[in-house]
């Protein structure tokens, strides 16, 4: 019998205490859906990537979480270009083709697919607040509901409270049901602290997870989102930091290049030992 090897890294920190933990696989070829599903569970994580195929620097990836199979995952992304080194990659996804550069000090910067901004209707947008438990008039209107896609779809919900997003208690059953029927995979929820700074937190139930400590595909969705409304320049750095309030901190930068359609999001990863 094969034995396969599954690397742990965490991803968006310096530190294995932080960010979020990834399972990584660099050779899944022999694996079947099966049993990559099995191994996502078996580990626990919000999402383990497998490699199931590779040309040279190009590679067939693909992500499970606890539950079920993820189109894209951005920190397993970053975890895996880590793990394969420095250099640019070229990572073929369920949602499309994302390139990977790592640098010699371990930072790795993915360029999404373009990022589609939609409206989020009135009572998606209800119910969403009710399985959050949240007020309407906790939103901020400066940064006005939509649903936001660069790999997978996400809800973006910000508050003008930081004390608001710490206080995180949501209806599971309902929370999972709504983005099931909806094909969102996490909720990003936001409180901008500066023009360039913001704290977010994405509740993942689909994935069998309370709660996602780092989410680089909902942050390049994120950017997307900003640069679609005219709320940053179309050339910005932001810097997202997530995971605090579980006590693993993240840090995600995410770049808009005006001349680029998708939007670049780095940090970097250390294996857990």
């Amino acid at each position: 019998m094969t034995t396969t090897t599954i690397q742990r890294y965490a991803a968006f920190t310096d530190s294995p205490a932080g960010g979020n933990p990834a399972g990584v696989v660099l050779d899944a070829s022999a694996l079947t859906d099966a049993r990559m599903l099995e191994i996502a569970a078996e580990l626990g994580y919000s999402e383990t990537a497998f490699l199931t195929e590779r040309d040279g620097d190009r590679y067939r990836v693909r992500y499970f979480s606890p539950l079920t199979e993820i189109p894209f995952c951005g920190h397993a992304t970053v975890a895996t270009a880590v793990a394969l080194g420095p250099g640019e990659h070229l990572f073929v996804t369920n949602a499309g083709e994302v390139p990977v550069t790592v640098d010699t000090q371990g930072t790795a910067t993915l360029t999404s697919v373009p990022p589609v901004v939609s409206a989020l209707g009135e009572p998606e947008l209800g119910a969403l607040l009710a399985a959050l438990r949240w007020d309407a008039a906790e939103l901020d209107p400066e940064l006005p509901p939509r649903v936001a896609y660069a790999g997978a779809y996400h809800p973006i919900l910000a508050v003008t409270s930081r004390e608001r997003l710490a206080d995180l208690d949501y209806d599971v059953p309902a929370l999972k049901a709504l983005m099931t029927g909806r094909g969102w995979t996490t909720v990003q929820l936001v409180f901008r602290d500066s023009a360039d700074t913001f704290d977010v937190r994405d509740p993942f139930p689909i994935g069998g997870v309370y709660e996602d400590p780092a989410t680089g595909a909902a942050a390049a969705a994120f950017g997307g989102y900003l640069r679609e409304l005219g709320l940053v320049a179309d050339d910005a750095t932001l810097h997202l930091r997530q995971g605090d309030d579980l006590g693993r901190p993240s840090r995600i930068t995410v770049r808009l290049v005006a001349s680029e359609p998708g939007v670049r999001v780095s940090g970097t990863a250390v294996p857990i030992l």
